[in-house]
Order: structure tokens, then C-alpha cells, then sequence
């Protein structure tokens, strides 16, 4: 894909059984689509949602609703249609050649968006391993259609050898950049064990993209991790250290915003990243309660910390975003989680209310885990003071 400011797009979406709610589910799945479009300045001009009970193997929406697509898009003046799902190689060969279109489907748009975002090389590197693993998949198979640039028949061709030379080249990167990301986890391990050492107690801030995760940090730390109303703004983790009220000593990470159907090549790339989560002393949640689709974020993110081996973790789980709350149904959850494991906060960053809340149920968190004692240094050895940490 090579997104540019006037590229036009059709999305493409699929309403699976006869749910009541399938509706809603269906269009909120392409108000995000099209939020995820426009990070990569592709401006949506129209949408079509096709009700099957199963996807259609090889063109997904099937044949008769793909044409219906293209005519649309040519009515439209767009160049791109964009499907909301991970189209298999098949399906995107299929599809171009029944549509002559731009096909681009879920995943790489989310691709796009990562390589935009990454400014360090840890993340630059993690977006390249999934990228090219994500590119590898689609040269298989494409032999015969490659060999037609040089096409003798019972020879390999031109096209043919080609094709090889790019598996080749890519695997050869694809090796590379795994050695990388090794050192990068091992450098990552010996910092936990740092923080083991000094029984610095950490906390993993998780979440759907653009809940608010780095504004709430930035908040209770009084840092300046960039945070803007802007999808996946933070890829790698970044760790702001808070001071509790009775001198205690926190580290928040900040970590990769979760979103639903997000490549698996990602979720394999950003695994160093991700063991921040798996590693922490305690979970952040935070959610948009704002966004009308935060219940099923919500499921997504349990589902993600489960994959991640974290979902048992002691929690706080902060509803960001309250003021701007469509309706009530949201205080529901205020109940559902009230145990000394597991607490929910209401609260707004931007506002700054229920923040102190927040601070203080961190506090708690962090006290629980400390032993008080008391003892008696002699005159003469004052000095050890100087050594002691609080």
C-alpha cells in the first residue's frame, strides 16, 4: 500500500448469522476501519456490508457483492477498497483479478499506521520483522503468475527466479532482525531483573489504542510521553516513575495500545515489548468509556492479557474519559470489580478528576507489599543514613 492524502477508499465489511446485534457489531467494526483508514490518510467515501453466514473463500464477500463493491468505488472516484479482515493470499490474487482496484485489506493498513509510528529502532525493527513476515505469505504461490514475465514453458523463467531471489532476501532479513530482537529482550530482562533486585514495583498500563494510557501517565508522573487523539501512539514502553504520597516508589510502563484483529505478525514482533505486561507487579487498565464500542474493547483487552499470561494480575481498572460519557450504563462497572485484587476508578485525565483516586489506590497497592520496621543507628555510624533508599 502506498497511502497518499488523495487516495479514496470504499470499506468493505461482513454481517456473519442473524444476531439482533449484528448490525451495531458490523458498523462499529467499520467506524473504526475508517478511523484506522484516515491514520493513513485515505479518505473513506463510501462503505457496503454484505450479510452471509460464513465469508466467502475466495473473494470473501463473494463474487456478485465484489462487483457490486467496484462498481461502487468507480461511481465514487475511489481507487482503494478496504477490507475489513486479514484476506488470505488466494483471496487477494482472486480479487485483483476480478477488480481492477487498490486492494488492501485489514491488516495492512495497521502495518501502515505501526511503520508511521515507530521512531526507535527497537520499534522500527519490530514493525519490519512483522511486515516482511506478513509479505513472505503472499509470495507463496505466486510462481505461475510471476513466470508469465518470462514464460518458457517447462523452464523456471526469469519470473520464476525472481521470486526466489525475494524469499531468499527476505528470510535472510527476516533471521537478522530476529537476532536483533533477542538482544533487545535480553536487554529488557536484565532490566527487570534490576527492578527485582531493588524490589521496584511495577506497573503494566494496558489498553484498547487511544484509551488515554499515556495522558493518565503523564498525569500521575507529571511526564511528557507523547499523547495525542491520535490510534497507536506508543509502541514502545516507556517507563515514568511515581512517588506515592508516603514516599513510595512505583514505575508505570506504558505500553502498545491492544485493538482487535491485530496481526498476529505483530503480536510475534512486539512479543519483547509485550513481556513488560507479562512481567509487571501489577495492571493499569484503562478504558475509553467515551467510545460507544468500550464494552467489547474491554473484551479485548481481557483477551489479550490472558494470551499474555497476565489477566490474574492484581488490577486497577480506570474509566478514562467520563466526561465525556454518552450515558450511565458505564457505573455499572464500577461494582463488578471491588475485591483488594481487582478495583475500578472512574476518572478524567484531561479533567483531572478522579485522578487523586487513582494515586491513592496505587499507593495502597504499593503499601501492601512493604514491611514496616524500625532501627537504632549509633552516633557514630550516622553516615549509613546517606545509604539508605526510601
Amino acid at each position: 500500500m502506498n497511502p497518499g492524502t488523495d487516495k479514496k477508499a470504499v470499506l468493505a465489511g461482513l454481517q456473519l448469522g442473524t444476531d439482533p446485534l449484528s448490525d451495531l457489531v458490523s458498523e462499529r467494526r467499520l467506524a473504526e476501519l475508517e478511523s484506522l483508514a484516515r491514520e493513513c490518510d485515505i479518505e473513506t467515501v463510501g462503505t457496503l456490508v454484505q450479510k452471509r453466514e460464513a465469508p466467502d473463500r475466495a473473494y470473501w464477500l463473494g463474487k456478485g457483492k465484489l462487483l457490486e463493491l467496484a462498481e461502487l468505488a468507480k461511481a465514487l472516484e475511489a481507487t482503494v477498497l478496504i477490507f475489513d479482515t486479514e484476506l488470505s493470499p488466494t483471496q487477494v490474487r482472486m480479487i485483483e483479478d476480478l477488480v481492477e482496484l487498490e486492494i488492501v485489506d485489514r491488516s495492512l493498513v495497521i502495518f501502515d499506521i505501526f511503520a508511521r509510528r515507530a521512531k526507535t529502532d527497537e520499534g522500527k525493527i519490530q514493525v519490519e520483522l512483522a511486515q516482511l513476515r506478513y509479505r513472505l505469505t503472499r509470495l507463496s504461490g505466486r510462481g505461475q503468475e510471476l513466470s508469465r514475465l518470462g514464460g518458457g514453458i517447462g523452464t523456471r523463467g526469469p519470473g520464476e527466479t525472481q521470486l526466489e531471489t525475494d524469499r531468499r532476501h527476505i528470510v535472510r532479513r527476516i533471521s537478522w532482525l530476529r537476532r536483533s530482537l533477542q538482544e533487545i529482550s535480553t536487554r529488557r530482562s536484565r532490566t527487570r531483573e534490576y527492578r527485582s533486585s531493588r524490589e521496584i514495583i511495577t506497573v503494566a498500563v494496558v489498553g484498547y489504542t487511544n484509551a488515554g494510557k499515556s495522558t493518565i501517565v503523564n498525569a500521575l508522573c507529571d511526564s511528557s510521553i507523547e499523547a495525542e487523539d491520535r490510534l497507536f501512539m506508543t509502541l514502545d514502553p516507556t517507563a515514568r516513575r511515581l512517588i506515592t504520597d508516603q514516599g513510595l516508589s512505583l514505575v508505570l510502563v506504558d505500553t502498545v495500545g491492544f485493538i482487535r484483529d491485530l496481526p498476529r505478525y505483530l503480536l510475534d514482533a512486539f512479543a519483547a515489548t509485550l513481556e513488560e505486561v507479562a512481567a509487571a507487579d501489577y495492571i493499569m487498565q484503562i478504558t475509553d468509556i467515551s467510545d460507544p464500542d468500550y464494552r467489547q474493547q474491554i473484551i479485548v483487552v481481557e483477551e489479550q492479557l490472558k494470551r499474555l499470561g497476565a489477566a490474574a494480575k492484581p488490577r486497577l481498572h480506570v474509566l478514562n474519559k467520563v466526561d465525556q460519557a454518552q450515558d450511565d450504563e458505564w457505573k455499572l462497572l464500577l461494582h463488578q470489580k471491588t475485591d483488594a485484587d481487582q478495583k475500578t476508578i472512574a476518572a478524567s485525565a484531561l479533567q483531572g478528576c478522579g485522578l487523586s483516586e487513582v494515586r491513592t489506590a496505587l499507593s495502597e497497592l504499593a503499601a501492601r507489599i512493604t514491611v514496616s520496621f524500625s532501627i537504632l543507628i549509633p552516633y557514630e555510624e550516622a553516615g549509613l543514613v546517606n545509604h539508605m533508599q526510601t
